[in-house]
């Protein structure tokens, strides 16, 4: 297996993982009901999880007609990219988490985005060296990396799928052909944005025709895309990568109006994805796997559930406000940790396994064993254990949430856990070829140093920036039995560690540790869900010292649960997400 293990010492007498039929009692009724009475999918054989039902129906297809997970992936992926253009697709990057059954394997691949050659330290610098603002960066040209998923896609599936290339395109090729309806989610986020997509032509087109946003129930056809996808039917990565779409490309970054960007067509030609260790961390009976750099996903979720390793969390319930008090301050110290070290390791030295070293954990665990918040002083990152001597400041980098996450479980056994993004909503607001081109150059620290300390998420040319992506595959004796990810910037790690504790800790089904209410802390502030059961958790929480903020936290969490009686699915009622399976 292509893992980067970490082993953990259970406190002793603790409890193991309780069982469903023993957590009843473990778990808050108010939490447990969550924000809709959306019900758990069961399947026999296979099942696709994705954020819409056009995507998880092509990917359902393609299994039904004897593909694999790669192949459903690709279908998949390329619908998304046309009926939820505001999260993911193919202007954009994604990471990918693979169970081999045939092998017993788990790997990843990364398909990030990466900064063009051209790129300078100053990048996103005003002439006074000062840090632009943030959406005065992110939209235009000067924030587009170069695209990774289709050569994720293509890549894999030369390597791992089973039907033919082309029969996989051909979902995505007739919706976008055909037509499909436009959802109230894509209305309203189309109307919240209608400024920003305004400023670019081929983009105000395609969004806000007539000067008004797309309409609820209109049959939106894009026959820019279809023809892309065509191309890259006949011509695999290369009709994307080279030739007269990549020209487009590169045209549309370096012309846009007000912001052009630097970005060239040997980026795209010289761009690999990269096959990664898996990173997998020990929680109570289980392995949590994931993502490793330039991902900061699998280590701060693996350093929250470290640190968790050691308190009795099954004892308690998800109404508890000390269980969340020692979930939030958990994810305090591995924010601070993920804002000092961690960003591409292929430029950046990092101490991995220092991060997720069991003592290391075991010392950072221990300051979460009082009863109140933990102080702002007593939040600073920790000193893991380095192989060599670094130097690092923290972190300024703005992640704000968007993207998309599918899972999928085929017949086979094979596991994809795949986190997809084109970074903020609508990415860049530029559009050729039919699909919106990213903005994940500001995952970048836009400063450089801190009084000439240098920070590790710093722009380089060719360089990753850092993510916050989680795609999850929880392994217990070397089989995966969840299978989970989602969208949501920097929250997305907090989405996950916290439904990972709601099904493995307190009994939930997957379900319904999707729907339990949120409640997130990175920097100190707990955000609670608006309008559900987190709320009243508010007076316990400020009673502790935290300061607290009720908002909409708007998760894409799409799960699988593999037991031995089949299949068991959840989609995010947040979304538009359907499970789906057989």
């Amino acid at each position: 297996m292509k893992k980067i293990w970490v082993s953990a010492v259970l406190a002793a007498g603790l409890a193991a993982p309780v069982q469903a039929q023993e957590a009843a009692d473990k778990v808050a009724p108010e939490m447990a009901s969550g924000i809709s009475d959306k019900q758990m999918v069961t399947a026999q054989k296979f099942m696709v999880v994705a954020a819409n039902p056009h995507a998880s129906k092509a990917g359902f297809d393609v299994l039904q007609a004897g593909g694999n997970a790669i192949d459903a992936m690709v279908a998949v992926q390329l619908v998304l990219g046309l009926v939820e253009p505001q999260s993911s697709g193919i202007g954009g990057g994604a990471f990918l988490v693979y169970y081999d059954a045939e092998t017993g394997e788990l790997t990843t691949f990364d398909g990030r985005e990466t900064a063009p050659a051209s790129a300078t330290p100053s990048l996103f610098q005003d002439e006074n060296g000062e840090p632009l603002k943030f959406f005065d960066a992110v939209v235009g040209g000067l924030s587009v990396g170069t695209p990774g998923t289709v050569r994720l896609l293509h890549d894999t599936h030369a390597k791992l799928g089973s039907l033919p290339w082309a029969d996989l395109v051909a979902p995505a090729i007739k919706l976008a052909t055909d037509g499909f309806e436009v959802s109230p989610r894509l209305n309203a986020l189309i109307t919240q944005d209608q400024e920003q997509l305004s400023r670019f032509e081929a983009t105000k087109n395609y969004f806000v025709p007539d000067g008004k946003p797309l309409p609820v129930g209109y049959l939106l056809k894009n026959p820019a895309y279809a023809a892309t996808l065509m191309a890259i039917s006949q011509n695999g990565a290369d009709g994307f990568y080279t030739g007269d779409i990549a020209k487009s490309i590169i045209e549309t970054v370096r012309t846009a109006k007000g912001n052009p960007g630097t970005l060239a067509l040997e980026d795209l030609a010289r761009y690999e994805i990269k096959e990664r260790p898996a990173i997998c961390a020990q929680y109570r009976a289980y392995e949590v796997c994931g993502m490793g750099p330039p991902s900061s996903g699998a280590l701060t979720v693996g350093q929250i559930l470290g640190q968790l390793n050691t308190y009795d969390l099954p004892a308690m319930n998800s109404g508890d406000p000390q269980a969340w008090r020692l979930i939030g301050d958990a994810s305090r110290l591995a924010f601070a940790d993920r804002g000092r070290y961690m960003a591409d390791s292929d430029f950046v030295p990092m101490p991995t396994q220092g991060l997720i070293d069991p003592a290391y954990l075991k010392g950072r665990a221990e300051l979460l064993s009082g009863d109140k918040a933990l102080p702002a002083d007593k939040v600073a990152p920790g000193n893991p254990t380095w192989d060599h001597t670094m130097l690092q400041a923290d972190d300024e980098s703005i992640e704000l949430p968007s993207t998309s996450h599918f899972s999928i479980v085929d017949a086979d056994g094979n596991a994809i856990s795949m986190t997809t993004t084109i970074e903020n909503g609508f990415g860049s607001r530029l559009m050729t070829n039919g699909f919106l081109l990213n903005n994940e150059l500001t995952d970048f620290s836009f400063r450089t140093n801190k009084n000439g300390v240098p920070i590790a998420n710093r722009v380089e040319p060719g360089k990753r920036p850092r993510s916050s992506m989680s795609p999850t595959i929880v392994m217990k004796d070397d089989k995966p039995v969840v299978v989970v990810g989602s969208p949501g910037g920097s929250r997305i790690i907090g989405y996950v560690a916290a439904t990972l504790v709601a099904n493995l800790d307190w009994g939930m089904n997957i379900q319904d540790a999707i729907s339990m209410p949120h409640l997130i802390n990175r920097f100190g502030t707990y955000d609670l869900e608006k309008g559900t059961a987190a709320e009243k958790l508010q007076p316990a929480l400020e009673a502790m010292g935290y300061k607290t903020n009720i908002r909409d936290l708007n998760s894409g969490l799409h799960g699988i649960v593999i037991t031995r009686d089949g299949l068991q699915g959840g989609a995010d009622p947040r979304r538009e997400g359907l499970a789906i399976g057989e």
